[in-house]
């Protein structure tokens, strides 16, 4: 049985966004391996807390990320 986990920046992701994240990942992973699989396969989202995540010695916040998805520098 499958288990996708993906890690996140909390409050990035509203839970509509969440839950259509977790809706396309099974579907991409259905489409590999077949619909009987879809009862097993697990997608897991992990929320990290924001600044607690690094990119190139730099923290990132959930703040710069909605910046980024904004086009603000």
């Amino acid at each position: 049985m499958p288990l996708v986990r993906i890690s996140m920046i909390e409050e990035v992701f509203t839970p509509a966004q969440k839950r259509q994240i977790i809706e396309n990942v099974t579907n991409a992973m259905i489409a590999v391996e077949g619909e009987r699989m879809r009862g097993v396969t697990w997608v897991v989202l992990d929320e990290v807390k924001s600044g607690d995540w690094g990119i190139g010695g730099q923290c990132l916040t959930t703040k710069a990320v909605h910046d980024l998805a904004a086009g603000r520098s």
